[in-house]
């Protein structure tokens, strides 16, 4: 029989109910006293936890900094992926965009600690996917790596306009295109960047 769930600390609370607000709701929308009031605690003992609001924000973030899993999936397959990810992500209901570009558009470029980690998340992505197109042997991975990156962006403000899903259907064709201009053959099960068959092996 599994162990029951452990009890929440008062911070993992305040840190939970932040993120669902400043997320839904927006981060400028949302003050500490509704956040305490939510949870049902006092502000003084919010801040017992986070000293201020812009700490509050930074922890955020930083929980939403969550680094992609290990997969033993072919590096093609992994790539294409993350869009079926992104259409199943804009399909729920409480999708509301990146929190990372929100939070930049609500704060400004100017928090710089909030900036710092939003560079830094949207980096990791792009590095994620020029690791596996490294590993596919793909010449002009880094910059093979930008344009995959702005395809998961661009994906993400159509769908929030349009709210539609098959936005992230239509930037996976686009990948594919790219991938195969790239040499990737991604028509096989184990996608493999294709030869020159003059060049020896």
């Amino acid at each position: 029989m599994a162990p029951p769930p452990a009890k929440q600390t008062m911070k993992e609370r305040i840190l939970e109910t932040a993120d669902k607000l400043f997320y839904l709701q927006g981060i400028r929308a949302i003050g500490v006293d509704t956040i305490a009031a939510e949870i049902g605690i006092s502000k003084r003992t919010l801040y017992n936890h986070f000293p201020s609001k812009d700490a509050l924000i930074a922890a955020y973030l930083e929980r939403r900094f969550v680094h992609a899993r290990p997969s033993d999936k072919p590096p093609a397959e992994q790539i294409l992926a993350t869009f079926d990810s992104l259409e199943r992500r804009f399909a729920a209901k409480d999708f509301r965009g990146c929190p990372f570009v929100n939070a930049v558009a609500e704060l400004g470029p100017a928090d710089r600690k909030v900036k710092k980690i939003a560079v830094a998340f949207k980096e990791s992505r792009r590095v994620w996917f020029r690791d596996r197109l490294n590993e596919l042997g793909v010449a002009e991975a880094d910059a093979l790596a930008t344009q995959l990156v702005l395809l998961v962006d661009g994906s993400i403000a159509q769908d929030l306009v349009r709210d539609d899903p098959a936005m992230a259907r239509a930037a996976k064709e686009a990948a594919k295109v790219l991938l195969r201009n790239a040499g990737v053959d991604v028509g096989c099960a184990e996608p493999t960047v294709m030869r020159d068959k003059r060049t020896p092996h």
